[in-house]
């Protein structure tokens, strides 16, 4: 070694993504590097003209079990391990004929009923030993490797510190994903959690700009999104839109929504979605500046046109007609996302991954230097054949579906949550007050400020109500019917309130608290 270089003169490169494996190896070799090898990669290796030594014939015993045992032997594993410079080490090293080997290239095959040993075992090795020997486990670390080996004889101990820690990495996720496999589909919450995620960005900070953030997910990518123009996605900007797209999955006619701090301030259904967007707009036009508008169809120029410029810092959607991203790229700022693939895997949040979003089909959340784990808010409470009518007055056709639409939008309003719809479009929305009476007099009082009319309305509340107080104000406030879950203790008084205002009161069920 010599100031941290170590010199490449053996190397071992059994792989299963065979990707650039052949010119990788052939670079090694140019470079009087011996090669190494088993199985498929000595083949390949073979066949592009590399010269290779089949690790059966370097160790003197042949593959067993179908190649379960190939590189498990000591000459492989105390070439990768013995401590060079070590004088106890370098003397049994010699004693049993064993040679250093200073690089492993090694990659697993995927989890489909077999499970590597042979490939991770090496990987630990060469990373533990990362002192002296070289660990390259993903195929884009080839050409930096190369660039070493060509310039230096071998690699800096920087290159092999920050090649162990990707390898480490590796192996960690590759048993996480042996554990789940293994627990089965009925180990909902196992004894022993393990996250494994994969960091696709940093971001410029958190919540607040003296907060530092970053975006995990598990294939390192943001799952399904695409994005066309502006800058990366902020830590706020991941978690509004999973608000948006969550929402937009629950309608299957044209339907726009505006989120804005991780709570809608408009939606509505149309026969278009120009039409869809500009009553969602009409909602709260103040809350909807800079805020994020998303759709659940392609987005026609029509469409963009309705967002015009309005500053929204993302347009989110399935998809977008070439002439509408044109017309919406003309904002260089503004943010594109095609989230087709995303909004095709029926995905109903966790876009934010990791400890903010979906993992597995479970909810992860940080909490008092731990996590929360829950399943997803999945339930279809559309289906108002399971929904109750606890009132003398039953509703019309009509105020069952504003009912029906104003659920669905507070089942993704911040508690204590309450929406005032019509059955195409949010009239007023409540949302995130520390009393339900409060969120009413909110969402009245913004509807007034948009100058429309919650007369007529339906009302709905994420819970239930503790008292009648709230029920009362929105019936004053000219609500037609309420749909809320039901389950207080108080229910017979806020039925009987609903009965004095001649309001019709559908019990669901269900609660869609939303922290």
């Amino acid at each position: 070694m010599d100031s941290g270089i170590v010199k490449v003169r053996t190397a071992i490169v059994s792989v299963f993504d065979k990707a650039g494996a052949a010119d990788f190896a052939r670079a090694l070799a140019e470079n009087g590097v011996e090669i190494l090898s088993t199985g498929g990669t000595a083949k390949l290796l073979k066949e592009k003209g590399v010269k290779v030594t089949d690790v059966s014939q370097y160790t003197g015993f042949p593959e067993l079990f179908e190649g379960r045992v190939k590189t498990l032997h000591p000459l492989i594993h105390g070439g990768i391990l013995f401590r060079r410079g070590n004088a106890a080490d370098e003397a049994a090293a010699v004693k049993a004929g064993i040679k250093p080997i200073d690089l492993v290239a090694v990659n697993l095959y995927p989890l489909g009923g077999e499970i590597d040993v042979g490939g991770p075992a090496m990987i630990r090795a060469a990373a533990k030993n990362h002192e002296s020997v070289a660990v390259v486990a993903d195929p884009a670390d080839y050409a930096a490797v190369i660039g070493e080996v060509k310039k230096l004889g071998g690699t800096t101990l920087e290159t092999r510190k920050r090649l162990a820690k990707k390898a480490f990495a590796l192996t960690a996720a590759y048993d996480a994903e042996i554990a789940r496999g293994l627990s089965g589909a009925g180990d909902d919450y196992p004894e022993n959690l393990v996250l494994s995620l994969k960091k696709v960005q940093g971001l410029r900070y958190g919540e607040n700009p003296h907060q530092t953030a970053a975006f995990y997910s598990k294939t390192g990518l943001i799952p399904g999104v695409v994005q066309h123009g502006g800058k990366e996605l902020s830590y706020n900007n991941f978690l509004d839109t999973d608000t948006a797209l969550a929402i937009v999955m629950e309608f299957k006619e044209p339907f726009a929504v505006i989120v804005k701090h991780a709570n809608p301030c408009g939606a509505a259904t149309g026969k278009t979605l120009a039409e869809a967007f500009e009553k969602a707009l009409a909602t709260d036009k103040a809350s909807a500046f800079g805020g994020i508008a998303a759709f659940n169809r392609k987005v026609d120029l029509a469409a963009a046109k309705a967002i015009g410029e309005l500053f929204v810092e993302i347009v989110a959607a399935p998809g977008f007609e070439k002439d509408a991203l044109e017309f919406l790229a003309q904002k260089k700022n503004r943010r594109l996302l095609d989230a087709s693939g995303y909004l095709a895997g029926g995905l109903a949040a966790g876009l934010a991954g990791g400890l903010a979003g979906r993992h597995e089909q479970r909810l992860v959340r940080s909490a008092l230097d731990g996590v929360l784990i829950q399943s997803p808010d999945e339930t279809n409470e559309e289906r108002a054949e399971n929904f109750k009518t606890v009132t003398k007055k039953k509703p019309m056709k009509g105020e069952m579906d504003a009912a029906l639409f104003a659920w669905k939008i507070a089942k993704h309003v911040k508690s204590n949550a309450v929406v005032f719809a019509t059955p195409d479009r949010t009239i007023g929305i409540g949302a995130g007050q520390m009393s339900r009476v409060d969120s009413c007099r909110v969402a009245v009082e913004k509807a007034g400020n948009a100058g429309l009319d919650v007369k007529g309305t339906a009302m709905a509340s994420d819970a239930f109500f503790p008292f009648r107080d709230a029920v009362d104000f929105a019936a004053q406030a000219g609500a037609s019917v309420i749909i809320h879950p039901g389950g207080s203790k108080r229910d017979a008084e806020v039925v009987a309130a609903a009965d004095e205002h001649g309001v019709a009161m559908v019990f669901t069920g269900v609660r869609h608290f939303r922290h």
